[in-house]
């Protein structure tokens, strides 16, 4: 009787850790770019002279594009190659760069942030999938995934700073061409450092689902974000029902291609959906909580952008280490174990954050964000090494776009429903509460946004407006303190989603997120 003895996979070189180095690179300027362009839009602006709808395209439309062509990228890639495509990606970005620094117009500069935003859409696809075939020792992997999760969480974190003193000393374009120098390092020494992996068997693009995808994705995510704006509307849930039908034929379609654009097979995994959920449900909650940090920062603390974005550092290291301890706990803990505490651990940062009091200075709100990020490290990371490593070597690609798709669409929906919540516990407290000695236009303003009252109790008499601002801040955080007990119940539940169904599916054996979910995907059809 012949035993096989298991061969043990190979460990990285010195050159795949270096590679890994230079494709974290493109993901840390990805992040930087959707934080950048806020603190710029007082001097745009001014030069371009945009209305209001085109400034919110200009702002808006690197996301949405981003969000709407993941799938097809990611797809894409299995196909040409996955280097091939983070080259391409990076010589469009980096010319897109340099046309939208020096745009013209408002039409010009939409036009350019476009191209941006389907150049960065190749980054995390391309990037993710060629770690699924760099790193094949699960330890590696996972390590290697929290290091590419960092990036992201760095370059969110250093964008305002970098955009505060260029804007200090140089013209608005200027923001854009950060990621120039960066682009044409990594199409230098991509071609050297990186190895190429495609799908052998790949079939052509499928160009109708491809479109379908990128129009689905799009509606929904703009319909989401009009909610998050203005409130319901009829046109926002247009939008957002006109882009779940077109998902509903895009999925159908898929079932009846011999090459689909996602093999739907993924989703009978039960550690891939398990991971997706887990994911998602972290991004809604994560988004959702940001924007009342940042909004708490600058209009009930008075901070400027860029003291507020100094502030928000914290939690960007707060991720870089929580991601970088996640390979230390898998090697002790089960996976499973591992995200549900990390789970709990921001259902705690999130219990803090509804204690916080208008009175309070930044440190008690930054430290309830540190918490939460330490908790939410480790679950990003082992959630994307799990949805990744579920998938075959092959359709890594197609994996890696649909991990990154659910974090859009969870982060849009938290936006958009936390944001919707939030405003109406203001209107409501603000109704009730404002003085009557406020005028009437003024009252009108205030019970919009705390930004609008803001701007109307500053053109008051000094007792009246500080009692204007009084009320509001604290409808604000009303809504602030209601958002995060929310997220703590969601926390929670997920938590106990994750000790369950996850630990059930990955497994009952220790061990790396890459390992349980290559066991599975063995043991799969």
């Amino acid at each position: 009787m012949t035993t096989t003895v298991p061969v043990a996979p190979a460990k990285a070189s010195r050159r795949e850790w270096v590679g890994l180095a230079v494709i974290a690179l493109p993901c840390l300027l990805y992040s930087m770019d959707l934080t950048v362009l806020n603190l710029a839009v007082p001097a745009l602006s001014a030069a371009l002279q945009p209305s209001a709808a085109q400034l919110l395209w200009i702002v808006d439309i690197y996301g949405f594009m981003v969000a709407g062509a993941l799938i097809t990228m990611g797809t894409l890639g299995d196909r040409i190659g996955r280097r091939r495509l983070l080259m391409i990606g990076a010589a469009a970005f980096g010319i897109a760069s340099v046309l939208a620094a020096f745009s013209t117009s408002a039409e010009m500069l939409i036009a350019t942030r476009a191209l941006l935003g389907l150049a960065g859409a190749t980054l995390a696809p391309s990037t993710l999938s060629l770690i699924r075939n760099m790193f094949h020792d699960p330890g590696e992997r996972t390590l290697a995934i929290g290091i590419w999760v960092s990036s992201y969480s760095v370059g969110a974190a250093i964008g305002p700073l970098i955009g505060g003193v260029l804007l200090e000393y140089f013209w608005w374009g200027s923001v854009f061409l950060v990621g120039v120098p960066v682009m044409l390092l990594l199409l230098i020494v991509g071609p050297v450092l990186l190895p190429e992996f495609r799908d052998p068997q790949a079939g052509p693009l499928d160009l109708l689902s491809a479109a379908l995808s990128l129009v689905a994705v799009l509606a929904t995510i703009y319909g989401l974000k009009q909610m998050a704006e203005q409130g319901p509307s009829v046109w926002a849930a247009s939008a957002i029902v006109a882009g779940v039908g077109l998902g509903a034929a895009f999925l159908r379609r898929q079932h009846g291609l011999a090459d689909p654009l996602i093999d739907l097979k993924l989703f009978r995994r039960p550690a891939f959906n398990a991971s997706l959920a887990t994911y998602t449900l972290g991004c809604y909650t994560m988004f959702g909580a940001y924007i009342f940090i940042a909004q708490y920062l600058q209009l009930v603390l008075g901070l400027s952008p860029l003291v507020a974005g100094l502030w928000t550092v914290p939690w960007g290291l707060a991720f870089v280490v929580g991601s970088m301890l996640t390979p230390m706990l898998v090697r002790r803990f089960r996976p499973a174990d591992v995200v549900a505490a990390g789970l709990a651990i921001a259902a705690a940062g999130f219990a803090l954050l509804a204690q916080a009091q208008a009175s309070h200075g930044p440190e008690f709100v930054i430290g309830a964000s540190v918490v939460l990020s330490l908790g939410l490290a480790p679950v990003f990371t082992l959630a994307t090494d799990l949805i990744v490593g579920a998938a075959p070597p092959e359709r890594a690609g197609a994996a890696a776009a649909i991990s990154e798709t659910s974090a859009e669409f969870g982060g849009a929906l938290g936006i958009a429903i936390f944001g919707s919540i939030g405003a109406a516990v203001y209107r409501s407290f603000v109704i009730d509460g404002l003085p009557a000695s406020v005028p009437p236009e003024a009252l009108d303003a205030a019970r919009s946004t705390l930004g609008a009252a803001s701007t109307a109790a500053a053109r008051l008499p000094a007792d009246v407006g500080a009692g204007l601002l009084a009320t509001s801040r604290e409808g604000f955080m009303r809504g602030l303190r209601l958002n995060a007990w929310i997220a703590v119940a969601i926390m929670s539940g997920t938590a106990i989603l994750a000790a369950t169904v996850l630990r059930r599916a990955t497994g009952a054996h220790a061990g790396s997120g890459s390992e349980t979910a290559d066991a599975e995907r063995a043991r799969l059809p």
